[in-house]
This record gives C-alpha cells, structure tokens and sequence, in this order.
C-alpha cells in the first residue's frame, strides 16, 4: 500500500435523510433547542458539610441512598479528587463553547426527529471512568469532563495514545451523539464482515448527520495524518477485502484485525502501522455515503436495509 505523510430505547423516526446543505443548516439554525446545563462537578467540589444536604435535595439521583454525607465529604476533601478537579476545573474554565456545540448537536437530532426533547445536561467528574464518560437517558445527559482533558494531559499517562487521542473536549459532543444514537436507533447487525463494516458505516454517517461541522477523522476516532493514509489507500484496501474473499466470512478474527479499537489495522503488511485502527468503519463509512448519493431513500429507511443491499445499491467504487 501506499506510503504517505498524510445507552435500547424506541427508533427515532426520520423523515429525511442526512442533506448537509447550506438551505438545510439554515432551517436546522432556527429550531429552537434550549437545554439547561448544570455545572454540577463544580457544585460538588465547592460543597461543604453546611450546604451538601442542600445540593443532596437538589439533584437527589446524583447521590445514592447507601451513601452517607460522610463518604461524600471524604470524596470532597480527598487530595487525589481535588487535583482532577482542579486540572479539570482550568481546562473547562469557560463552557460557552462546550454548550454551544451541544446546543447545535441537539438542533440537528430535532431536525430528524421532530419528539427529541433536549435533555437537561451535567457536567461531573467521574474518576476517570473511561468506559461510560457520556450517560444519556432521554430527559438527562452526563457528561464526565475529566474524560476530556486534552490527549495530552498527565492524567492520561498510563492510556495507549490510539486511546487517549480522543480525549479531547471536541469528542464531547461526538461521544453524546454516539449515545443518542445508540439509545434511539435498533440495528440488525449481521454476523459477516461486510455487515460489521455496514453496522458501524450506518452509525458513522448518522453521526456526520448530526455534527455536520464535525472533520470525519474525528467522527471516526482518528489522526488526520491517519485518516489521510485510509483515503490515500482506500482502493488498495478495498481490493485487499475482495481479493482475500472477507465480505461475507463470517470469522470473528476479521472484527479484531479490521472493526476493533487499535492502534493500527492488520493487513499483516509492513505499512500496517501507518493505517488508522478500525479501516473497516471508514470503509463501511464510504459505502454508506455512496450508497445515499446514488439512492433516494431516507435515513430511516437506510438504517433497516441489509448488508448485500446497501452494497450492491451503493455503486461504491473506490478511486484508484
């Protein structure tokens, strides 16, 4: 290959597929998405013995039962807590940004989906807790900042950099909208490798549906400089796919090599550590986009059609 430097709920019904038109963003710019954005990890941190049954009646669900004032005091007053907070505190010293984005992310799910109800979000600090750094439930949204600190930031030093690349606050509204999705669409994943690379191709162009401002190596969790490699290779890729007859193998390996989080995907090639981890989304990703252009079906109607149709609709055919 060439070398270069470069939480399920109900189905949202959507009644128009992804147009990111200048004619469209203008109708999404009116809809009205209000939320209210509670900066609770500041709250907590700035709480004490006198005003935390306060907080407590405040946002009970934020304080479970078996826990007793106590333990939270002890969690406020911890030297270790108060360090993340800190270092989270003077990364997101200013949330205007950090809202604005969700209140756009929340304008386009509205768009496709006239019943969306923006919920009302928290900002938390969670210990680091990598596997749920976004909770979303309809109503409620919680948003862990200290899973955000910036790709470099010293609380990250034990993470692999593939991982830690995407701690950054511009992820924040990435990892929500991945929720929402994940909440309010049912897929039909098939067993077969090309319908892994459909499964997470769907799930990606809904994502650049919803944050159409978003660059798609950051909607597909990559470096640029990565991201520049996959579509510099992407008919050499393609054709390794076909060549080796893994569209419709049904073998598990294929998800390792090609659909898991990894530093780099595995041809078994010496130029492997310059591919992005996860070739097989981005290229699920064009087949889907493809597949839009040449159709006209909606969005609804994209998320419920099988592998083989998508592809052999699709008319994908990537540049040489």
């Amino acid at each position: 290959m060439k070398k270069t430097s470069f939480y399920i709920a109900a189905i949202i019904i959507v009644l128009t597929s992804c147009n990111p038109s200048n004619k469209t963003e203008r109708k999404i710019s009116k809809i009205n998405a209000e939320f209210e954005f509670v900066e609770f990890h500041k709250d907590f941190f700035n709480s004490n013995e006198e005003n935390l049954e306060k907080l407590k009646n405040k946002y009970p669900f934020l304080f479970p039962s078996n826990i007793d004032n106590k333990e939270w005091i002890e969690k406020i007053n911890n030297s270790e807590e108060k360090q993340l907070f800190n270092i989270t505190d003077s990364t997101f010293n200013n949330l205007t940004e950090i809202k604005d984005e969700l209140k756009d992310l929340y304008k386009h799910v509205k768009f496709y989906n006239s019943n969306f109800k923006s919920p009302k979000t928290f900002s938390i600090i969670n210990n680091l807790d990598y596997e749920n750094p976004i909770i979303y439930a309809d109503t409620l949204a919680f948003i862990s900042l200290d899973m955000y600190l910036g790709k470099d930031s010293e609380v990250y030093e034990s993470f692999p950099k593939y991982i830690s690349q995407n701690y950054t606050p511009e992820n924040i509204s990435v990892d929500l909208a991945k929720e929402i999705i994940e909440r309010n669409y049912i897929f039909n994943r098939e067993r077969s490798f090309l319908g892994s690379m459909i499964y997470y191709g769907k799930k990606s162009y809904l994502l650049k549906c919803l944050l159409p401002k978003k660059s798609e190596n950051l909607i597909l969790g990559t470096s640029q400089e990565k991201f520049n490699w996959a579509i510099e290779n992407e008919s050499q890729i393609w054709k390794y796919f076909i060549s080796n007859e893994m569209l419709f193998s049904t073998d598990q390996a294929l998800n390792k090599r090609f659909i898991d989080t990894a530093p780099f995907s595995k041809f078994y090639l010496e130029t492997d550590k310059e591919s992005p981890g996860q070739i097989g989304i981005f290229i699920g990703l064009k087949i889907i986009t493809s597949f839009m252009k040449n159709n006209s079906y909606d969005l609804n109607q994209m998320t419920s059609l099988n592998a083989s149709e998508i592809l052999q609709l699709s008319k994908y055919k990537p540049k040489k």
